[in-house]
């Protein structure tokens, strides 16, 4: 099975990425291949909106780090998308990748082409976390994370939220979090009975 991972956080071992750790345990544990990608460290430009994949379904944009994220999300049987909450949003790192898929969508929508499930079909974790204490910014990266999610074409996905959890390194002192991280984790990683 082939996980891949999108950690939108700036922060290096903080709370989102912490969180993202905990969750690929059990796929660390069960030796699958799994693929991290560190989003702020990658050269993304942002979708121009230029119309040039709505015939093709591919990005005119061929200058930057994308090819690579467009083939590991091709190949992927699990995907997780970890962000922090900034301004009730998902990171403005992860947005740029998650616009960029806009070829994708244009694949499905406007061309009517999916990508297939593997043997072990597809799923999706979304995992949040931010010092506000409204739920608001949880639902509007959830509604995201979902958008981009059903363009891959990954009917299912869990969302975790963790609100109230700001300082760099405080999601240590929520155990439970971290724990609702790894049983995730573990949930993603399953394979329905149907598709053994």
């Amino acid at each position: 099975m082939k996980v891949v991972a999108f950690n939108g956080s700036p922060r290096v071992e903080g709370n989102t990425d912490k969180l993202l750790q905990e969750s690929l345990k059990p796929a660390v544990r069960d030796n699958h291949d799994i693929k991290v990608f560190r989003l702020n460290l990658m050269k993304i430009r942002p979708c121009q909106n230029c119309g040039g994949c709505d015939e093709t379904g591919v990005c005119v944009l061929r200058d930057d780090d994308m090819g690579e994220i467009y083939r590991e999300v091709r190949e992927a049987d699990r995907i997780i998308l970890a962000s922090p909450i900034f301004f009730f949003a998902l990171s403005a790192q992860i947005k740029a990748m998650i616009d960029r898929f806009q070829c994708i969508w244009c694949e499905r929508y406007l061309l009517g082409r999916n990508i297939e499930a593997g043997k072990y079909g597809r799923k999706g974790l979304l995992l949040l976390v931010g010092g506000m204490k409204k739920e608001i910014g949880i639902q509007c990266g959830e509604a995201t994370a979902k958008a981009f999610f059903r363009t891959i074409s990954v009917p299912q996905h869990e969302t975790l939220g963790f609100t109230g959890i700001d300082r760099k390194g405080a999601i240590l002192e929520h155990p439970e979090a971290l724990k609702n991280a790894f049983e995730a984790g573990e949930r993603l990683i399953k394979i329905e009975e149907d598709l053994r």
